[in-house]
């Protein structure tokens, strides 16, 4: 059996759940099965605003630290309103450290229900990114997927965003995590110094 680094901040990181409330349960298993000390969920927990139930609690009864982002289908009203409901964190336009790590975010995407122009999805992030520069190492949590990126080649609808390009290029976080495209689920690629990954529904774990 392998011994895990518990220096190290091991997150279990997914999105687009869309209302799904079996795959909330898996995933709060394998965050427990995998003694994960974070999970980072990248926004569309909902299905259009509705299906809000289950998404969050099951993460919560497992002891499980959440930290989450609106997507395109929720607003950050929602958002906010589960992170308050179960002890969550709402990352977007925010920030917190974590086991040395720095972590911040922005919701929404440039479509849809909760729509953001490009410098505004870009002063969000930085707004986050200022309270955590100090860290050694730095992950930027977004929903929508860089502009330029692999995962725009996977969809002729959801276009990359600017902002979180030219956040990428500015702040260099050591990874991006975000979903939204679901065929590009799985996805990692470097963009300058950053991995980027799409986590998808089903999730990743990853070690920092």
């Amino acid at each position: 059996m392998e011994t895990r680094d518990k220096s190290k901040l091991r997150i279990l990181a997914a999105g687009d759940i869309h209302g799904d409330t079996n795959q909330a349960k898996k995933l709060a298993d394998q965050a427990e099965k995998e003694n994960i000390d974070l999970v980072v969920l990248c926004g569309d927990l909902t299905y259009a605003e509705t299906s809000t139930e289950g998404i969050i609690g099951p993460f919560v009864k497992k002891g499980k630290k959440v930290i989450l982002i609106p997507g395109n289908h929720e607003t950050v009203a929602t958002a906010d309103f589960l992170a308050e409901l179960y002890g969550a964190t709402n990352l977007h336009g925010y920030s917190i450290k974590y086991k040395g790590v720095g972590l911040f975010g922005c919701g929404g995407a440039n479509i849809g229900l909760f729509q953001l122009g490009e410098d505004e999805i870009f002063d969000l992030i930085k707004k986050g990114y200022d309270r955590i520069k100090d860290t050694q190492k730095k992950i930027l949590v977004t929903h929508v997927h860089p502009s330029g990126s692999l995962m725009e080649k996977f969809t002729s609808i959801f276009p990359g965003s600017g902002g979180v390009k030219k956040a990428i290029d500015t702040f260099k976080p050591d990874i991006l995590l975000c979903s939204h495209v679901h065929e590009a689920e799985g996805i990692e690629e470097k963009i300058g110094r950053t991995k980027v990954i799409n986590v998808g529904k089903k999730g990743k774990i990853i070690e920092i």
